[in-house]
């Protein structure tokens, strides 16, 4: 079962990640911390049809990272803000995993260089 949750996760985080990888939708999303938008004024600073613009919002929906809800006539975005504490997570179990490697060949390092000038003042190991 943990398995099947896992695998669920990882997909999830690829969909997330595969959407952060465009620079656009990176910006979009920039924008959303700051506040709900609807697609019109996002695509306000682009160079890009309202519809291109609505797409990457698509795209970040299916992600997960964006939900839109409906205010009268507008239908503004919202950042999902507690899939970053997904990413965060993903993120943070690798940075471990890298800084304990490093923190033993560090200690390998120290271990060699100790030995090493043992050797040179001519220390028996």
């Amino acid at each position: 079962m943990v398995d099947k949750e896992a695998a669920v996760v990882e997909d999830r985080l690829s969909r997330v990640f595969g959407a952060l990888a465009d620079p656009t939708r990176r910006d979009i999303v920039a924008r959303l911390a700051v506040g709900d938008a609807t697609v019109g004024q996002l695509a306000e600073p682009y160079d890009v049809s309202v519809q291109a613009v609505s797409k990457h919002v698509k795209v970040l929906e299916d992600a997960g990272l964006v939900t839109r809800s409906r205010d009268a006539q507008r239908r503004p975005c919202h950042l999902e803000a507690e899939v970053f504490d997904l990413m965060t997570k993903w993120i943070e179990r690798y940075r471990r995993a890298a800084e304990e490697r490093f923190r033993r060949l560090d200690a390998l390092l120290a271990e060699t260089e100790a030995s090493a000038e043992k050797t040179d003042r001519g220390e028996a190991s």
